[in-house]
């Protein structure tokens, strides 16, 4: 892999096989690490409050089911 600097840029390289631009900046790819983390945190809450929301709404049909059953004895 032959990498090339940009110009006028400190931390972007190019491969000149692939064409990609490369960051080798750490900091900035660990910067980058923990917004994804935090993104897929995020992403579970919102799965997690979704899933108990479709949960309560089971639970309320099979109370109003019970209370439809009760009352019409």
């Amino acid at each position: 892999m032959s990498l090339l600097k940009i110009e006028n840029y400190e931390n972007l390289v190019k491969d000149t096989k692939s064409g990609a631009v490369v960051n080798t900046s750490k900091s900035e790819f660990q910067l980058y690490m923990k917004r994804r983390q935090e993104r897929n945190k995020n992403g579970d809450k919102l799965r997690n409050a979704c899933k108990e929301i479709n949960n309560l709404k089971s639970e309320l049909r099979e109370i109003k089911n019970l209370l439809t059953k009760v009352l019409n004895k």
